[in-house]
This record gives C-alpha cells, sequence and structure tokens, in this order.
C-alpha cells in the first residue's frame, strides 16, 4: 500500500485555513491528529524494529533528527521560479513537525489520534498556556467554512503565511527579551532580520538554492525549540542546552551552503556569457539579463526539485 501523497495533505490544509484563516493553529493540530495520527503508531513500531537495541532516549532521539531533516527538506524550497509554493513549503514544515510531535507522543505511550494530542500540540507550540484553552479553541473550530472570493482569497492566503512563518520561527528566528540587551537592541536585532530576509529573498529569486541554508538554520532553530518543549512535557526531560554558542557547523547546512554557491554560480556566468557575446535587445543588455536570469533559475529550480522528487520516491519504496 502507497503512503499518501504528502502534497495532497498540504494542499487540503491550506484550503482550510484559507476558508478560516482566524483559526491557523487550530486547523493546523486538529488536521494532524486526525490525518497523520492514524499511521504514527505503525512507523513507531517500525522504528522499534530497525532499532531494537536503542534504548528509549535513542529512539526519541532518532525520531527528532529524523524530523528535522524532514522539516527542512519540506520547507526550504521557496525560492525563484518556486516562490508561489511558499505556503505550501510552510504547510510541510508545519505538518512535519507535528507528525514529530505526535510520533514522541506515542514513545511516551500516548494514543496520536486522541483529541487531547492536539491540545498539548498548541500548547507545545506556544499558541496556549495550558490544554484547558487549547480544547475549548478546538471545541468552538468551524467544520466547514465558505469559499472566500478570489480577493479576500490572496489576502487571507498572505495572513496564513505570514502566521506560519511566525509558527516556523522565520520572521522571528532569535529568542529576543529583556535579557538580551534591552528594548533598543532588540529592536534593532529585529530591523536586522527582516532586512537580511529581505537581502535573501531578493537573491533567492535569481538563485533558488540560495533559500536553502538559511532555510535550514532557520528550521533546526525553530524545530530545536520546539523539541526541547516537547522532551520536557511529555518525558520530564529538563536539562539544559549548552549556554555556549554552537561551533560545529551541520552536515546539512554545510550541503546546502555549497549547493547555494553553485546556484548562484550559474546565473553569473550566463551574465558573463551574454556581455562576452555581446548579445542585445533593442541595443540593450538588460532584456537579455532578464531572460538569462529567469531561465537560470527556472533550470536551476527545476533540476533541483527532480532530483528531490526522485529521491522521495525512492525513499517510498524502501
Amino acid at each position: 500500500m502507497g503512503a499518501p501523497k504528502e502534497p495532497a495533505l498540504e494542499r487540503s490544509l491550506l484550503a482550510s485555513i484559507v476558508a478560516e484563516p482566524g483559526y491557523l493553529p487550530e486547523l493546523l493540530a486538529d488536521f494532524a491528529v486526525r490525518r497523520m495520527g492514524p499511521a504514527v503508531p505503525g512507523s513507531v513500531d517500525q522504528l522499534r524494529q530497525d532499532h531494537p537495541d536503542a534504548t528509549a532516549e535513542e529512539l526519541r532521539q532518532l525520531v527528532v533528527t529524523r524530523g528535522r531533516r524532514a522539516v527542512v527538506s519540506e520547507g526550504s524550497f521557496v525560492g525563484g521560479p518556486f516562490v508561489v509554493l511558499i505556503p505550501v513549503a510552510f504547510c510541510a514544515a508545519l505538518l512535519r513537525q507535528a507528525r514529530t510531535v505526535l510520533e514522541l507522543a506515542a514513545l511516551d505511550g500516548r494514543d496520536p489520534t486522541a483529541r487531547a494530542r492536539a491540545g498539548e500540540l498548541l500548547v507545545l507550540q506556544g499558541v496556549y498556556e495550558n490544554t484547558g484553552q487549547a480544547q475549548d479553541a478546538l471545541a468552538r473550530l468551524p467544520r466547514a467554512g465558505d469559499t472566500p472570493a478570489r480577493r479576500r482569497r490572496w489576502k487571507a492566503l498572505w495572513r496564513v503565511t505570514l502566521r506560519m512563518a511566525r509558527l516556523l520561527g522565520v520572521l522571528t528566528p532569535g529568542d529576543g527579551g529583556p535579557e538580551s540587551g534591552g528594548r533598543l537592541r532588540g529592536l534593532a536585532v529585529q530591523v536586522w532580520r527582516w532586512l537580511f530576509l529581505g537581502v535573501v529573498f531578493l537573491v533567492g529569486l535569481v538563485a533558488p538554492l540560495v533559500w536553502l541554508p538559511y532555510m535550514a538554520m532557520v528550521y533546526q532553530r525553530g524545530d530545536a525549540r520546539l523539541t526541547k518543549r516537547v522532551l520536557a512535557y511529555y518525558f520530564g526531560d529538563t536539562a539544559p542546552s549548552p549556554r555556549g554558542r554552537r561551533t560545529r557547523l551541520q552536515p546539512e547546512v554545510v550541503a546546502a551552503a555549497l549547493r547555494a554557491l553553485l546556484s548562484l554560480l550559474v546565473p553569473i556566468g550566463m551574465i558573463a556569457v551574454t556581455l562576452l557575446a555581446g548579445l542585445r535587445i533593442a541595443d540593450s543588455h538588460w532584456p537579455v539579463f532578464g531572460i538569462a536570469l529567469a531561465t537560470a533559475s527556472a533550470v536551476v529550480g527545476a533540476l533541483w526539485y527532480e532530483r528531490r522528487r526522485r529521491r522521495r520516491r525512492q525513499a517510498s519504496h524502501v
């Protein structure tokens, strides 16, 4: 039996959220438990079979590591000609984070299909302070919404995308707070992050894979914070994280950075070829530059997407 296609899940969830944008976290939690929860026990059992000698702590770490890699893989492809896929990519990342939470809950002996898991997920995401508030919100969740008009739909999609980015930590990736140096410094840090995000976005229009190392680091940082809360909630793991900065780069981040550099060299090379060949349209290099950059972006993005799709298909048959 083949696994359900993730893009179908992502688009189904996104359609529900756009119809009711004010209920994004609740719809996400409810959807994850209903649509993904039933597959979690089998996944956890398979993990135990594959690692029969693993301790409980090692099994938890395997779930966390596997989930984090999937979050980075599913959510990072949002640059270049695929900017329109940002909402789908964010949905994929959020659903994979929810899947990890459900798997950890299952390792703790909890039923991943129980409605209580949706309330716990909302608390762990920081949406509500306690499960009582979360369950009350889930009880008020609308079951069916009218499809908004096209103009309202685009506006709702924009609002939903920003809220998903905040849940993932894309717009607020740092820890912030008064202890980080005062309100003025906190404001300066936020401005810097927004400027940096804007630069990455603009460069990503030309070289799509530039997004990969940036999104990989953002997702890993946000996922680490969520995982810490989950482990403390389900397993009482309250061990403090190291205070010093991490100096060891993750192999996935290094590989993504190298791919991003290569994707940036492709449009630069095409511009150089255009200049050397003296190609012009209407006695100007700029139209040729635009065509070259658009072509390079589409080709690099399509090659990366095809490679990713082939790897996912191979993994589904393992």
